[in-house]
């Protein structure tokens, strides 16, 4: 029998079917990798957050099957009352030993990072500053904190310090048991649907300046970027003057979960106060073990050699679409739109040093057009469209990882070249 309970969802769900906005789950038949199974088709998978093809290795494998033989499929509990089994102690200390924190605390996810973190650390007269672009789950904490929010356009540093400027007048013209309102500012370091970089050492002299605090989200650098793959920060040589460093285990490492690395005292209040980690049940332990190989394979030799196979493989890739210079930014027309159309459709965006490679289409109809045509020749990358990003700037979100071969890279090369009829460079894309 119909309700208008369900009468109401199936009219929301024609609003997002007429908008181009609806979306469904894909089941995929196969381990992750560069080769996966949906619906009976093999595809080669350019979509993909497992950056160093972690996901289904041997190494990570074997460590959670360990973990499951002696300490069982589930942890039990909570982490404050049984749940806090030895696996996860070793991750995190592995993980502050990699960050070169003094402690870490890990997350069932991502998510449950940030909401966690950000609601404990800030509150009522707080200010949260975040950039537009950061992901989805600190925008959700930062709201959640019932903190004062502001956000500053994309790695615009004048905006920032106007913020700052404002929040720092404000923050002093508002007493709190004699303790003045904190500032907290929030940025990836590397930009989940652009793959840009934050300008990290820019953001902490503005930090430093108005006396604010810093918290950095790693998640798509951690594994991949600075010294043996400890993150952005690392390379910027800047992570010792950010107080929240956060990021997650699902990306380069190849498992699940979320983690904080940051001073002992930063680590024992978000065990007292972070909601989403004092309500949880703790991580399996087969999550937490092959996280732990994880981290110990990347800072090896045999690490360093799967980060320089990522990023021959995208040297591969620009080669093609970036004529080797960094930064470039190419225009192709999709299928059936002849150059004299208008403004091409489809954006080849190849930036410096990231895995990730936004194919800027615009419309989402038409974002949703290429993506099935890649499928006929093969190639999995699925439409990316609002919430996700904005209205209007729907794309085909594009990863190139350790796993790819180079036939795989070809073979991307050759099904984006198809849906070329009129390819013009543009001016060079700033970082």
């Amino acid at each position: 029998m119909t309700t208008a309970f369900d009468i109401e969802l199936k009219q929301r769900l024609d609003a997002l079917r007429e908008q181009n906005l609806f979306r469904e789950l894909r089941r995929v038949d196969s381990a992750q990798s560069p080769r996966i199974q949906i619906d009976g088709k093999p595809f080669l998978n350019f979509s993909s957050n497992d950056y160093l093809g972690f996901a289904n290795d041997p190494l990570l494998k074997d460590a959670a099957i360990e973990a499951v033989k002696k300490f069982g499929a589930g942890s039990g509990s909570s982490r404050l009352i049984c749940g806090s089994l030895a696996p996860h102690h070793e991750l995190e200390e592995t993980l502050a030993q990699f960050k070169k924190t003094e402690a870490a605390l890990v997350f069932s996810t991502g998510y449950a990072a940030a909401v966690g973190t950000i609601s404990a650390l800030v509150g009522k007269d707080d200010i949260i500053i975040i950039d537009k672009l950061v992901h989805a789950s600190i925008v959700d904490a930062a709201r959640l904190s019932g903190a004062k929010l502001r956000v500053f356009s994309h790695n615009d540093l004048d905006d920032l310090e106007k913020i700052l400027k404002w929040a720092q007048k404000r923050a002093a013209s508002i007493l709190l048991a004699d303790q003045r309102p904190k500032i907290l500012i929030i940025t990836e370091s590397v930009f989940s649907m652009d793959g840009d970089f934050a300008p990290l050492k820019q953001i902490i002299a503005l930090k430093e300046k108005y006396g604010a605090w810093l918290m950095v989200d790693e998640a798509h650098a951690t594994g991949i970027f600075g010294k043996n793959g400890r993150g952005f920060a690392e390379e910027c040589g800047v992570s010792e003057q950010i107080e929240i460093q956060m990021g997650t285990l699902g990306k380069a490492l190849g498992v699940s979960g979320g983690y904080v690395c940051g001073s002992r005292n930063l680590i024992d209040y978000l065990i007292n106060r972070a909601r989403s980690f004092i309500f949880s049940t703790a991580p399996v332990p087969a999550a937490a073990a092959a996280a732990t190989a994880a981290i110990r394979f990347i800072q090896s030799s045999a690490g360093e050699k799967r980060r320089n196979l990522l990023w021959k493989r995208l040297t591969q890739f620009r080669s093609k679409f970036g004529g080797g210079a960094m930064g470039s930014e190419f225009r192709v027309h999709a299928v059936g739109e002849p150059p004299e159309s208008g403004t091409p459709n489809l954006e080849i965006q190849v930036s410096e040093g990231s895995p990730i490679i936004p194919l800027i289409i615009g419309e989402e109809n038409k974002a949703l057009e290429i993506a099935a045509h890649l499928r006929t020749r093969g190639i999995f990358i699925p439409a990316i469209r609002y919430p996700t990003v904005a209205r209007g700037a729907a794309r085909l979100r594009l990863t190139v990882t350790a796993a790819h071969t180079t036939d795989d890279v070809e073979q991307l090369c050759d099904a984006l070249g198809k849906l070329e009829l009129g390819k013009h460079r543009t001016s060079n894309i700033e970082r």
